[in-house]
C-alpha cells in the first residue's frame, strides 16, 4: 500500500491588523481564489485525501475548507490541530506519525517555514520556501504512517497556485 502526503501551505493571508492575533488573521480575496483554485486542480487530478489535517489557525483552516469544498470532502471530518499552528517539523511529524495505518492519503495544510522544512525532510529535495497556496505531493515508501521520516518519500510534484488551471 503506497502512501500520499499532500502538503500545503496556507493560502495568502492578511496582515495583522492593530491588536489582532497572528492565528486570527484571515485570507485575501486572492487566498480564497488560491484555495478554490487548488481544490479545483486536485478535483481534475482525481486526487481525494482519505484524511485533512490542518492547524486551527484561521488562515490554514479557511484554506483547508475551501479546498475540502471543491473536493466534495466534509468539512466536519477535518481536523484542526494546535500543535501545528506554531508547532516544529519535529511536532508535525508527529502528528503524522499518529495516522492510522488505513489512510493511504493525506492532505496536510500548515505554515512555513515548517510546511518547507517538512517537504526538504521527507524528500531530501531542495525546494527552499514553499509559496502561500503551494502544494506538493510526496509519495512516501513505508507501509504505515509511524515509519515516516527523514528521506522516506520522493516528490512527486510542487506547484504554485497561479500556475494551476
Amino acid at each position: 500500500m503506497v502512501k500520499q502526503l499532500l502538503i500545503v501551505r496556507h493560502a495568502e493571508a492578511r496582515e495583522s491588523q492593530a491588536e489582532q492575533r497572528d492565528f486570527d488573521r484571515n485570507l485575501t480575496p486572492r487566498g480564497y481564489q488560491d484555495a478554490v483554485r487548488v481544490g479545483d486542480f486536485l478535483k481534475q487530478q482525481s486526487w481525494q485525501p482519505d484524511l485533512i489535517i490542518c492547524s486551527s489557525a484561521v488562515r490554514a483552516k479557511a484554506t483547508a475548507q475551501m479546498i475540502a469544498e471543491q473536493l466534495r470532502y466534509s468539512q466536519q471530518r477535518i481536523q484542526a490541530i494546535q500543535d501545528l499552528y506554531d508547532g516544529s517539523l519535529r511536532t508535525f511529524l508527529a502528528v503524522i506519525n499518529k495516522q492510522d495505518e488505513n489512510v493511504e492519503r493525506i492532505m496536510a495544510v500548515g505554515h512555513n517555514p515548517t510546511v518547507s522544512y517538512l517537504l526538504e525532510y521527507l524528500t531530501g529535495d531542495e525546494v527552499g520556501n514553499v509559496v502561500p497556496g503551494g502544494l506538493a505531493l510526496v509519495k512516501l515508501t513505508v507501509e504505515q504512517w509511524a515509519e515516516v521520516s527523514q528521506r522516506t518519500g520522493s516528490l512527486l510534484w510542487y506547484k504554485l497556485p497561479q500556475n494551476l488551471t
